[in-house]
């Protein structure tokens, strides 16, 4: 039986499914890969930014998170800078570029998804304007401005 507030399909008929080469949720799947890259994203939102801090917070393997850090690098959501502490050797940070700001929409979604049906009663992180401090949520706003339901919205294909 669906959810009352199942985005609607644009047609029983209509087979609005596109190929997986030119579905972004795809593109977006095969770039996230793994929980591994999804974690070290959210390092980054959360503004750890050094090699060495990302590791001890995920407890990843040092190889795992090298290997990470270059395909998100090389897929242009990190960027590596050089940084040097006084007497230390250079080291480097890896920094969210546009894009990889981009992904605190879809990444606070999920985390919000989760504190909402993965069993925890309190989320361990709010989202809240800086302005007002009032919390915020991640949802539909239409081209007006305006918030919309997700039982509202209508799949469709483009063009």
């Amino acid at each position: 039986m669906p959810y009352d507030d199942q985005p609607a399909a644009a047609s029983d008929v209509e087979n609005i499914n596109p190929p997986l080469d030119e579905c972004g949720m795809a593109k977006a799947a095969r770039l996230l890969e793994d929980r591994w890259t999804m974690l070290i994203i959210r390092e980054a939102l959360y503004g750890v930014t050094r090699f060495d801090a990302m590791q001890s917070d995920l407890h990843i393997p040092r190889t795992v998170l090298a290997d990470r850090l270059k395909r998100l690098c090389a897929n242009g959501i990190l960027t590596k800078r050089d940084y040097r502490e006084p007497g230390q050797r250079t080291r480097s940070q890896y920094v969210l570029t546009s894009p990889g700001v981009e992904l605190a929409v879809p990444m606070i979604a999920l985390m919000q998804w989760g504190d909402k049906n993965l069993g925890q009663n309190q989320p361990a992180v709010e989202i809240v304007d800086r302005h007002d401090e009032k919390p915020c949520r991640v949802g539909f706003i239409n081209f007006n401005g305006e918030p919309v339901n997700v039982g509202d919205i209508q799949l469709k294909k483009s063009g």
